[in-house]
């Protein structure tokens, strides 16, 4: 795949403005996630920074009084009292500060749950082929990385704008009476450090967008030597220095990136820094001479140096909130994307209920489908025609890449035909309810799930209803020969199952499968579906499993795709699939009577047992 470009980087400071402006368009949406996340500690919050907006002027001109009293030489009564003032605005102004503090980390947990359930709830929805598709994986990382708190940064760096300028206001009425021309100073120097904020917000972002899909190589770096999956095969082939070289050979790419930003970003720091104390020296300068000549009192001088600085403070602290709000909003485009990605609308239309213990079979037709995947030109499948009549036990065999699986993937809709339909009991899948489809067929998949909980849970979520009914359950550990496995087990069906967690007990890869193939017997479907149900299992289990699934799927439609010809050679007909298309069709008998690709494979394979 080929690395995304770099999106352009505004130069001029309207461009920033627009693209700033542009950006706040999500402040709406944010808000109201933090409204739905936590609505009474954001009232709190703003109810705090409001407050807080009118102490520091309030403050300032409590200190100019205390110093005015001591140079006039009031009574040290009216000074303590002046001073006992100023303590208590002071110690209001620290309590709203910690409640500040406080709010703002309960509000990052409870906000950060929340946007990170509304990302999972998205994944939850969306189809397999957006799974399969590495320009997702990118929007969905990009998503994720800082969402759950960039929504919290973006409400309170807006609160705190709006603060900052009710402190500009207050301050500015104080120096207008004393120095109108400071506030122009003021603003002026403030506005360079702006604009060199945000350049570097939007740098970094671009940076961290960019860099997305190798993030993701260096992600999966990370996972071959961490798994238990992967170990084996990194012990037995020396992985180790070669997938620490690539991890390391990213680290310092990154590095090197975030180096030269670092960099630049303190330099401009430093500069502007240094502009910002001229600015504020220069006017210390003049008011200081102000004061010596008489021109104005001591606490007149006390004040406007402790306003022009705080004000300085208040100006970058409003102009990095803006550039902040510019960071925040790139981040939350990618948010608000992925959240809004389409899944395709599906027509509802829900076949007749299901009828237990075992539903009664529908009749599935391929009619000329040709399917290739999003975003490429070859064509997996191409002008299969197919009809299992009700009940009928079909095996689809061929060689790995051949289509099988896709065709069950088309069945199940994770994707939709590119030409052609399939139909299920008469009914166009697209006119389907595709939750009501999938509820309808059992599966056991070639790559099937391990999952790390108790051995019940990894039976029972193959029907999700049925999660806590024990007989149903032991039900299906029999059904698909898992009982022995279970009998092993220390605590039975409540052993947690896996390496992952503490008191997990791994399996054997028999033993896993056995586990799945009781998941799919866990519903009471109309199409039972096993891809490669075998491979993990020996020959006298092999044998066992299918007198079992000859018994328990008599009244089911049922598709095998399997590679061992032992198993094949029991299906009602075999669909031998070549190159996307169905190369020929017909009974175990009648395929070897054509002496075809079928009967060659069965004889290659039968050739190996011979001795």
């Amino acid at each position: 795949m080929t690395p995304p470009l770099k999106p352009p980087s505004p130069q001029s400071l309207r461009e920033r403005a627009r693209l700033t402006l542009q950006y706040l368009k999500y402040l709406p949406r944010t808000f109201a996630l933090v409204k739905e996340s936590s609505r009474a500690f954001a009232a709190g919050m703003v109810a705090l920074l409001i407050g807080q907006a009118a102490l520091p002027a309030a403050i300032a001109w409590v200190g100019k009084l205390i110093v005015d009293a001591v140079v006039s030489s009031h009574s040290v009564a009216h000074v303590l009292r002046l001073v006992a003032l100023e303590a208590g605005l002071m110690a209001l102004s620290t309590a709203m500060s910690r409640g500040q503090s406080l709010l703002r980390d309960l509000m990052r947990a409870s906000l950060g749950n929340h946007v990170n359930t509304l990302i999972l709830e998205k994944a939850a929805t969306l189809e397999l082929r957006h799974f399969e598709d590495a320009d997702f994986y990118d929007k969905m990382q990009n998503a994720r990385r800082e969402a759950s708190i960039r929504p919290l940064s973006m409400s309170l760096e807006t609160a705190s704008l709006l603060q900052q300028m009710l402190i500009l206001v207050s301050y500015a009425a104080l120096l207008v009476r004393l120095s109108p021309w400071s506030v122009l100073l003021i603003v002026a120097a403030s506005v360079p450090a702006f604009v060199a904020e945000a350049r570097f917000s939007g740098e970094s972002f671009r940076l961290n967008t960019w860099r997305a899909p190798e993030g993701r190589r260096q992600n999966y770096l990370e996972w071959i030597l961490t798994r238990d999956s992967h170990v084996k095969e990194v012990k037995l082939f020396n992985l180790g220095p070669l997938v620490l070289q690539r991890y390391r050979a990213l680290f310092e790419k990154f590095y090197a990136e975030d180096r030269s930003l670092a960099l630049r970003k303190g330099a401009a720091g430093i500069a502007l820094g240094l502009l910002s104390l001229a600015a504020f020296y220069g006017a210390y300068a003049f008011m200081a001479v102000r004061a010596a000549v008489g021109a104005i009192t001591l606490g007149d001088l006390t004040l406007y140096l402790s306003v022009f600085r705080q004000g300085q403070t208040s100006i970058q602290s409003a102009l990095a909130s803006v550039g902040s709000l510019y960071e925040d909003g790139l981040f939350m485009s990618n948010l608000f994307a992925y959240l809004d990605i389409g899944t395709g609308g599906e027509l509802p239309r829900r076949q007749p209920p299901l009828t237990a213990p075992h539903a009664r079979s529908q009749e599935i037709e391929f009619r000329d489908v040709s399917f290739r995947y999003p975003g490429t030109e070859k064509w997996v499948l191409r002008g299969v025609t197919l009809k299992l009549a009700a009940g009928e036990k079909m095996a689809l065999v061929g060689e790995n890449g051949a289509g099988k699986s896709t065709l069950i993937k088309l069945l199940m809709r994770l994707y939709d035909p590119s030409d052609g339909a399939i139909l299920y009991g008469g009914v166009d899948l697209r006119d389907m309810d595709a939750r009501d489809l999938r509820d309808r067929i059992g599966v056991l998949f070639q790559d099937f799930v391990r999952y790390q909980w108790t051995a019940r849970e990894n039976v029972g979520v193959g029907w999700v209803p049925a999660l806590d009914d024990r007989p149903r359950i032991e039900r299906a550990v029999d059904e698909g020969g898992a009982r022995t496995v279970i009998e092993q087990l220390p605590q039975k069906l409540e052993t947690m199952l896996g390496g992952w967690f503490e008191e997990g007990h791994e399996l054997s890869g028999g033993q896993w499968q056995k586990i799945a193939l009781a998941r799919a017997f866990m519903r009471d479907s109309e199409v039972l579906v096993l891809d490669e149900p075998t491979a993990a299992l020996d020959a006298e289990a092999e044998h066992e499993l299918f007198v079992r699934l000859q018994q328990l799927a008599a009244e089911r439609t049922a598709i095998l795709i399997s590679h061992r010809f032992s198993t094949v050679r029991r299906a009602d007909r075999i669909a031998v699939i070549r190159e996307g298309r169905v190369e020929e069709l017909g009974t175990h008998a009648e395929l070897l009577a054509q002496n075809g690709r079928y009967a060659h494979l069965f004889r290659l394979q039968a050739s190996g047992y011979v001795s």
